[in-house]
């Protein structure tokens, strides 16, 4: 265990982080024993396979360009993800050049790590969807998709059409749709009722519960895997809850910060597969990264996280 110890704190160097700078939550001792547990996973309805539940999502993060010192910066983040047991990332063709900054630095990675790579089809038309997915490919350098989404349901009859095509045919794994706004609920509750999909994504967290009342019990009941975006309400949450004191009893499911309460809370509701934070900073990584150990809460401490977080 020293000599794991010792080679994670030299990592950590070679990264340029000051440890003093994590704060308390991230000693060398907790950090290298995160890296030696195992993540929490959940099964995909469809197959059974197993996922971490905290991914990493690319939106605004990832659209870095040609910028060398924001690439090196995301190698970074991208292998706090590796080692502390993530595996799915999401990015979009919406995202800007995100999916080329996903290819670039998983084509470079040193690690045998398996990566859920998961990405989406944002345009109109068939030929347009197709020659979209065909770039994604070759944007984040992948010979086949684990999943592909039909992003904010953006032309999703004709998509659907490809999509399912595709993954006969095992250019994809599994098919999604997903949305990021409440005015569209209804509307993806009737897709989802009607058409088979192995994922759905969208917004939840613990402030912004409005999926709970049909897509998530809608999700749960036809087998659908649920992808969580927004788990944050993206940053707001932590301006709720700055310079005020975890409970307790937080400490009861291994949650060391206010990041961690959020995501555990999402990921623990009986109904979600895997949560996607974004972020391009590595402290914040490690952070979310430490929702993906420990315990969940269970239904009654859900409740009372929900109490708690209406007080501050």
């Amino acid at each position: 265990m020293k000599s794991d110890r010792r080679q994670f704190i030299r990592e950590l160097l070679h990264w340029g982080i000051a440890t003093s700078a994590l704060g308390a939550s991230f000693s060398p001792a907790i950090l290298a024993q995160t890296i030696k547990q195992t993540p929490i996973t959940k099964a995909i309805p469809a197959s059974g396979e197993l996922l971490p539940v905290i991914g990493m999502g690319t939106s605004r993060t990832f659209d870095i360009g040609a910028d060398a010192a924001m690439l090196a910066q995301l190698a970074q983040v991208l292998n706090a993800f590796l080692d502390n047991g993530g595996s799915l990332i999401d990015s979009s063709p919406m995202y800007g050049s995100a999916e080329e900054t996903v290819g670039y630095l998983t084509s470079n990675l040193k690690t045998e790590q398996k990566i859920f790579t998961a990405t989406k089809v944002w345009t109109s038309g068939h030929q347009e969807g197709i020659d979209q997915m065909q770039a994604s490919m070759r944007k984040m350098r992948v010979d086949r998709f684990d999943l592909m989404q039909i992003h904010n349901l953006v032309d999703w009859q004709t998509h659907l059409k490809t999509l399912n095509a595709w993954k006969a045919e095992g250019k994809i794994r599994y098919t999604g749709i997903t949305t990021s706004h409440g005015r569209d609920h209804d509307e993806l509750a009737g897709i989802l009722r009607k058409h088979k999909f192995d994922f759905v994504q969208l917004s939840y967290n613990i402030e912004d519960r409005a999926v709970e009342r049909q897509l998530l019990p809608l999700a749960q009941d036809r087998g659908i895997a649920v992808l969580v975006n927004r788990p944050f309400q993206r940053g707001g949450l932590f301006g709720s809850t700055r310079g005020k004191p975890l409970p307790s009893w937080a400490a009861e499911i291994g949650c060391r910060s206010w990041g961690q309460f959020f995501l555990k809370y999402a990921v623990s509701h009986p109904a979600v597969t895997c949560a996607i934070p974004a972020t391009s900073k590595v402290h914040h990584m490690l952070d979310n990264m430490g929702a993906n150990f420990g315990g969940l809460p269970d239904s009654k401490m859900r409740s009372e996280m929900e109490a708690y977080f209406q007080q501050v």
